[in-house]
């Protein structure tokens, strides 16, 4: 994810977009050839990186490896189990990346700015519920006593 998603998913993310700012409304978004070339390239690697993660006996990292935000996020042995338990839909989350990516690739080939920030949105959404599913902790404490009054 560090390595191949993430910067591919950001480089994406960033190559279309509008800002408003005092000067007016700007739309930013590659207008060279060349500027199109590393959101093709970050395309790619998110349609690799969902075979990458459906490699089976992939570990999501290495032996001994501790969160980087213990709390905020599963242990990655925590994330293991999880996936390990329900690798179908695990599975499809890496499926529904690679359509974004191609769905991706086929707007940059386009040039069609329009086209990948609607893309770059269906990502966020693919990788936000595979997050909630297996990444984040599961929702305790006072929400969920919450939840158990109202029943």
């Amino acid at each position: 994810m560090q390595s191949m998603v993430d910067p591919s998913a950001d480089t994406l993310w960033g190559a279309v977009g509008t800002v408003v700012d005092a000067e007016g409304t700007h739309e930013l978004f590659p207008r060279a050839q060349e500027e199109w070339l590393e959101p093709r390239r970050a395309a790619i690697r998110i349609i690799e990186a969902g075979n990458l993660l459906m490699m089976p006996g992939r570990e999501v990292a290495p032996v001994g490896a501790k969160s980087e935000a213990p709390g905020a996020e599963l242990e990655p042995i925590q994330i293991t189990t999880l996936i390990r338990k329900n690798r179908k839909s695990f599975d499809g989350f890496a499926k529904a990346l690679q359509s974004v990516g191609v769905a991706a690739l086929q707007a940059v080939d386009a040039k069609d700015a329009a086209l990948l920030m609607d893309v770059g949105a269906r990502m966020e959404n693919v990788c936000e519920s595979c997050h909630q599913t297996f990444w984040y902790p599961p929702q305790t404490g006072a929400r969920n006593n919450r939840l158990d009054q109202k029943r």
